[in-house]
C-alpha cells in the first residue's frame, strides 16, 4: 500500500473485491453453490464494498461496525454473522488475495516450469487485481491507517503457507525440509508487492509493462549475484593456483 508523499517500506497487497468468482482463472470451471451459498456472498460483497467506500470517504479508524451495517443496508447482528469485526473484514480480501494466487498456480500447463508457473501466476493476478479503481483505493485505505494495514498482514503467514502447498504439488511433494516451496511463496508475494507497489506510483502505467520491469528488474539482481558468485570463484581459484 502507498501513501505518496511519505516513503515507507511494507509489502504492498491489492485486494479489488471479495468475491472468490472474479478472480478464478476463466478456463477453470467456476465451483457449484447453492442458493444460500450464493445469497452468503452477496451480503458478504455487500459488507465489503460498503466498508471499502467508507474507510476511503470517512476513515479506516472513524468508520464503525454500524456504519458499515447501515450503509450495506444489514443489521448489526447481520455483520457479525459475517465477520468478528471491521479488521476482519479488512483481512478476508488477502485471504481471498491467497485463494487467487492458488487458482492461477494450480492453472499453469503442467508442462511450466516453476520458474515459468512462478512469472505466469504474477502476471496473471496482476492483471485480474489492477483494473479499476477499486484497487488503488485499498492500497490507499492500508497506506493511511496502519491499523488497516496490520489487518491484512494478519492473514499473510496463511496465504504464504497455502501458496507453499500448491508449491509443493507442483514440484512433485519432496521432502518435508525441501525450501522451494516456501522460497517460490514467498518470492511470488514479494514481486506482486513490489509490482504493485511500481504500478501505484506510476500513475496511469499499463499493469502489464510494470510486471515485465519488476521481473527484469529481479533477473538482473538474480544474474548479477551469479556473476558475482563465479568470479568469486574464479579468483579464489587462482589465487590457490597461485599459492600452489
Amino acid at each position: 500500500m502507498f501513501v505518496p508523499a511519505v516513503q515507507k517500506c511494507y509489502r504492498v497487497l491489492a485486494v479489488p473485491n471479495s468475491s472468490l468468482a472474479m478472480h478464478r482463472n476463466a478456463t477453470a470451471p467456476a465451483p457449484v453453490k447453492s442458493l444460500q451459498a450464493r445469497k452468503q456472498q452477496l451480503v458478504r460483497d455487500a459488507i465489503w464494498d460498503a466498508a471499502v467506500n467508507l474507510f476511503s470517504e470517512k476513515g479506516f479508524d472513524e468508520t464503525t461496525v454500524d456504519d458499515i451495517a447501515q450503509a450495506s443496508g444489514v443489521s448489526r447482528r447481520s455483520f457479525f454473522r459475517y465477520f468478528s469485526s471491521k479488521n476482519d473484514l479488512m483481512a478476508q480480501g488477502v485471504g481471498n488475495y491467497g485463494a487467487s494466487l492458488a487458482d492461477a498456480i494450480q492453472a499453469c500447463p503442467k508442462s511450466y516450469s516453476a520458474s515459468e508457473v512462478f512469472r505466469e501466476s504474477v502476471r496473471t493476478i496482476a492483471k485480474q487485481t489492477a483494473p479499476g479503481p477499486r484497487a488503488r483505493k485499498i492500497m490507499r485505505i492500508a497506506a493511511k491507517y496502519p491499523a488497516a494495514r496490520d489487518a491484512q498482514l494478519t492473514r499473510l503467514a496463511e496465504v504464504q503457507e497455502q501458496l507453499a502447498e500448491v508449491f509443493a504439488q507442483r514440484l512433485g511433494r519432496s521432502n518435508p525440509g525441501d525450501p522451494r516451496p516456501h522460497l517460490m511463496a514467498g518470492l511470488t508475494l514479494t514481486t506482486l508487492s513490489a509490482t504493485f507497489r511500481m504500478w501505484f506510483h506510476a500513475d496511469g502505467q499499463d499493469i502489464a509493462v510494470t510486471v515485465d520491469k519488476v521481473l527484469e528488474q529481479l533477473d538482473q539482481l538474480v544474474c548479477d549475484g551469479e556473476k558475482s558468485r563465479t568470479s568469486s570463484e574464479r579468483r579464489s581459484a587462482h589465487s590457490k593456483q597461485r599459492g600452489g
